[in-house]
């Protein structure tokens, strides 16, 4: 067996700080992978060897055996299934709830529901509990859970049922930068070796967009709308904000400014009372997005918002839901948006 090693993926010239984060995240995750070879035990004739069709990941659950080469895999979290779409993964069902696209009604988010419709991959049917049922019936190879939001803690409840379905990969929410999402799910689908092709397409995007915009002003405020209409901010340290600061978006300190709230889920949003809306939101430029509330044109209705500078100033962007937690496809278009908003 060859020794296991830590999928590293090499920082360039932009995006260092990222790169850092996901390399701890994935040496805290210990997802590592080995492939085994035999000496005729397998059936092989003596003297030649076979490479073993299974490989091990090393995960907070202990050691995975998985396929090598997955034909049927079952993704427990839409969030995950944009990157295996990317890496032409073969996804024999999924989840379909992603935040601020789609919802309990069904149907793929639309980014990716060509993608599957030509894998003829199935809807898992929503519920306050896994479908169990349902993926068994998929017959699936590898089943890959766990990330960010409620599904990751229903697969987490299940796990010992998802298990005896097939082998069971759950990326913990731990590595929450979108880098070592993709990493992390490349491996577990034994397609690793396309990462650094996309990481490389992602820092030329970088470069490009970064020469092509004039950025507004600084720094800048995300705010996030909600159905629940109250005040929410994605911090700094989130993924968004982390984004754009690569392409010359100085993100405002907006947690100090709101006195170091608590942070919300996997720690990228929170609360703060309609009181404290003015003295939080004082950055002169903002990005508002609609995660089922209000667009921007709405909000901008509202005397609450529409009093500060930002709005006041006209220096008020919308960026759709898929740029909150993006994967890799969400970051791209993310990216494009970005361009075409504020090209020179």
């Amino acid at each position: 067996m060859s020794n296991p090693a830590v999928s590293n993926f090499k920082p360039r010239r932009r995006g260092i700080r990222l790169l850092a984060s996901v390399s701890v995240a994935l040496i805290a995750l210990g997802l590592t992978s080995c492939s085994t070879s035999s000496d005729g035990d397998d059936g092989a004739p003596a003297g030649e060897s076979t490479t073993s069709e299974t490989r091990v990941i090393s995960t907070d659950r202990g050691d995975v055996t998985v396929p090598a080469d997955p034909q049927r895999i079952a993704v427990l979290s839409a969030g995950f299934a944009g990157y295996l779409y990317t890496l032409d993964a073969p996804i024999a069902i999924t989840d379909t709830r992603l935040l601020g696209v789609t919802n309990l009604d069904g149907g793929f988010p639309p980014q990716w529901a060509e993608k599957a419709k030509a894998q003829g991959t199935k809807e898992l049917p929503a519920g306050e509990a896994l479908n169990i049922e349902a993926i068994a019936q998929a017959d699936p190879d590898l089943i890959i859970g766990g990330g960010q939001g409620y599904s990751a803690v229903l697969a987490n409840d299940a796990y010992d049922q998802l298990a005896a379905i097939a082998p069971t990969v759950l990326i913990p929410s731990s590595v929450n930068t979108w880098q070592g999402e993709l990493e992390a799910v490349a491996d577990a689908a034994g397609e690793a070796d396309k990462v650094d092709g996309l990481l490389q397409a992602y820092e030329d995007k970088v470069a490009q967009v970064s020469d092509a915009i004039t950025v507004p002003g600084s720094p800048v405020a995300y705010l996030l709308s909600l159905s629940t209409n109250e005040p929410s901010f994605i911090p700094q340290t989130a993924a968004l904000p982390t984004l754009l600061s690569e392409v010359g978006f100085e993100a405002d300190d907006i947690i100090t400014k709101a006195g170091n709230p608590e942070l919300y889920g996997s720690g990228d949003s929170f609360i703060v009372s309609p009181e404290l809306l003015g003295s939080v939101a004082t950055a002169p430029v903002m990005f508002v997005v609609p995660v089922a509330g209000r667009t921007l044109d709405e909000l901008k209705q509202d005397p609450a918002y529409a009093g500060l500078p930002a709005f006041s100033d006209n220096k008020v962007y919308e960026l759709p839901a898929t740029s909150y937690r993006p994967d890799y496809d969400g970051v791209m278009s993310t990216l494009d948006t970005i361009q075409q908003t504020f090209a020179s």
